[in-house]
This record gives structure tokens, sequence and C-alpha cells, in this order.
């Protein structure tokens, strides 16, 4: 009785909150009805595929038991898909069918019972999977046979998202001899007065001689007006801090950031506030109204004699250059990557090349960036001079670098 009473508690809240403007008068806590398994609480569930194939069962649920045997019949529906990321700004994609393959569309709760059997959903293979993309296979009730049970609505799919584990190359931040800056061409430069500009960092340790401060990257215009500078450490904070300077002044993180850990951080401007995501989770905002011109990228610290002082001792992956403000749930789920061709990328650096000093721009829009060809201020004069940079750039890939989402 106690697993009975929490789904239907489950289902109570839910109802109380799709209801909201209306009460939850309208939810009848005595009615038998018949769901998808798991969905009481999130209709998202992850799918994990570390090899192919890989399955997953999907299963109903009444909140009483049957009486007479009840047949439920399956369908993956991807016109659902498009519903959803309508409903909740997301970006999900229905899986290629070369990449599935469905055992069964039917499943049966058996007289005195409250569980049916299941159909199994198998990804057979990623071979059709587009770099990016989060894939979803929503399995829905279409009907059911046997009894006159109620479907409950916005429990009968199940969006399973897949989750794989990415292995990728990452950039060595260690050698301070790569800290430089790549100017595009004046025909290049976007004007942004919504933006997001991403980086992913994973952080090796910690410094404080000659002094704590680890400078990570810069988004800038050509002049460096209006820059959205990232750097850990900042003089009075803790050294495990991030500071954002951005167009409209600067805000610190309150999340305290650790060691050989990977981190997306993002930053969105909406015309109205700065916001500081960490892995998609909205960290710290600010009020301002300043957009950002960008033409200019810059790795660590390279002004003046500043490379050894304030090194960044890391990795660094998937930079990019948005000309809006993503969502968090859009965010989330670009932990990983996202689709080169996604609305409003403007530039994408996925750092995994593994060879070579050119880092390409994934979007094909023309922003690659090659580190044989950087400026630098070296001389804290203003003059910006070319510093060949490319003997300096290494890579990295073991087992640290990986993601799952």
């Amino acid at each position: 009785m106690k697993k009975k009473f929490n789904l239907k508690s489950s289902l109570y809240v839910v109802f109380c909150l799709l209801l909201f403007t209306a009460g939850c008068k309208d939810f009848d806590y005595n009615k038998n009805v018949i769901l998808v398994t798991g969905t009481d609480s999130n209709p998202v569930t992850r799918f994990v595929v570390e090899n192919t194939p890989s399955s997953y069962t999907v299963t109903a649920s009444t909140t009483e038991k049957v009486t007479e045997n009840v047949t439920v019949n399956f369908a993956i529906d991807n016109s659902l898909i498009e519903e959803y990321n309508r409903k909740h700004s997301t970006s999900y994609y229905p899986i290629p069918a070369s990449a599935i393959q469905v055992d069964g569309s039917q499943g049966v709760i058996k007289a005195g019972s409250a569980a049916s059997t299941g159909i199994t959903v198998k990804v057979v293979s990623t071979a059709d999977f587009v770099d990016g993309r989060t894939y979803v296979i929503p399995v829905t009730i279409k009907s059911i046979e046997g009894a006159n049970i109620e479907i409950l609505e916005p429990s009968k799919t199940i969006f399973l998202r897949v989750s794989r584990v990415i292995n990728f190359n990452s950039l060595n931040m260690n050698n301070t001899n790569l800290y430089s800056n790549f100017i595009f061409e004046d025909n290049k430069a976007v004007n942004l007065t919504n933006y997001t500009y991403e980086i992913k960092c994973y952080i090796n340790a910690w410094h404080s001689t000659p002094e704590q401060i680890s400078r990570l990257c810069s988004f800038t215009a050509k002049d460096e007006s209006a820059s959205n500078m990232l750097r850990f450490g900042e003089n009075g904070q803790d050294i495990s801090s991030l500071q954002w300077v951005n167009p409209g002044g600067s805000v610190v993180s309150a999340k305290r950031f650790n060691l050989g850990q990977w981190y997306t951080i993002s930053l969105t401007f909406d015309g109205k506030k700065y916001v500081m995501y960490v892995d998609g989770v909205k960290d710290v905002e600010m009020i301002g109204s300043k957009g950002s011109t960008f033409q200019r990228f810059e790795l660590g610290m390279s002004w003046e004699n500043y490379p050894a002082r304030q090194y960044f001792n890391g990795r660094v992956a998937e930079a990019r250059v948005w000309n809006r403000a993503l969502t968090a749930n859009e965010l989330q789920l670009g932990v990983c990557g996202v689709d080169p061709k996604s609305a409003g990328l403007v530039a994408y650096w996925k750092f995994n090349e593994g060879t070579g000093s050119i880092f390409k721009d994934a979007t094909g829009n023309g922003y690659d960036m090659d580190w044989s060809k950087t400026v630098r201020d070296n001389t804290g004069n203003g003059t910006l001079n070319s510093f060949n940079k490319s003997s300096y750039v290494s890579w990295q890939f073991d087992n640290v670098n990986k993601c799952s989402q």
C-alpha cells in the first residue's frame, strides 16, 4: 500500500502545479489512472548509452490494482518533440531511425497488479548521430484495452534522453608562452545587442605566487572595449572564485570551483541583465544595458609581463559565441557540445583538433583562429606586436577528458 500511496501523492503534487491557477480541486484523488512508469515527477529521463546496443524498458503503471487484464499500446511519436521544445525552450532532436530498434508494442497489466510488462527500446548504433545534438525517444501510450481507465495526459509520454559518454581533445593551457590574442578581420566584427559567450575549462591547480590570479580568457572588441573577461582569484576574492568583467561592470561567482573537474561557463546578456551560468545552472547576475562587440579572442593573460604572473594551470575546450541570450534549458543541453548549425551560433571552437595550431570554427562562418598569427601588447604601451605562437600549442587526450549529459 505504501508504494500506491506514494504514486498517488506524487501525481497529486503534479496536478496541483499544473492546475495552479484553478487550485487542486479538479484532481480526483480516488480515480484509477494509467501512466508511463517514472513520469509522475518528470517526463524526461536519461537513457545512458556507453556502448551499443543499449536497452531501456518502458512500462506503464496504474494508481490502483486492476481487476481485469489491461493491454497497453505503446508507440514512438516524434511529433511530440516539437511541442515539448516549444513549451520548455529546449532543442531536443528525434533520434535517427537507423539508430533504434523497438522490441514489442504492447504491455500487459495482469488482473490484481498495478504494473505492466514492457517494451524494450534499443539504441543499436550512433553512426548517424550529429555531434552536439541531444536526441530523445518519445514513447507514449496510444491506447489501452480491457478496462475503462483514464490515461493521465501529462504522464502518458516518457522522453528518453540519450546520454552518451563523449571523449574529447583539449587545449593545454599550462605553457604561458601560449597566451595571446587572435583578432579577426574588420568584416568579421559582430555587434551583439544580446549575446552568450561560453567556455569549457578544467583546473589542475591554483597558484598563489607571484600572485593568485588565474586569467582564463576574454571575448572582446578589437580595441578591447566592452570586454567579457574571466579570471579566477582576483585580488580580495577567494582563489577559487570566478570574476566576470563585463560591459556593465563586474561580478564575482557565488560558486567556488573545484580542482580536477570540468565546468562549462556561460555568460549571457538579454539587453537588461548579465547572467553567469555554471553547467547551465544560474550562478549570479547583475543589471546592465550595454551590449558587446566581438572581434578578438584572448587565451590567458597576454599583456606585458603578466602571463607568468596570472597563468591558468588547466585545460580549455568548447568556446562559443552566440548572438542571443540562451535559456537555462538550452545551456544545460550544451554542456557537452552543441549542433554547429544551432540558431544564433556565431562561432564555435571545439579545441579538439589534437594536432596543429589552427583552431577551427565548427559553424563554417569563417572564424578559424591561426595561432601562428596572433598579436599581443608585450610592452604594455598599447602597441600590438605580431607573435607566432604555434610551437606552444599542445593537446591532451586522456581519461579526464570525458563528458556525459
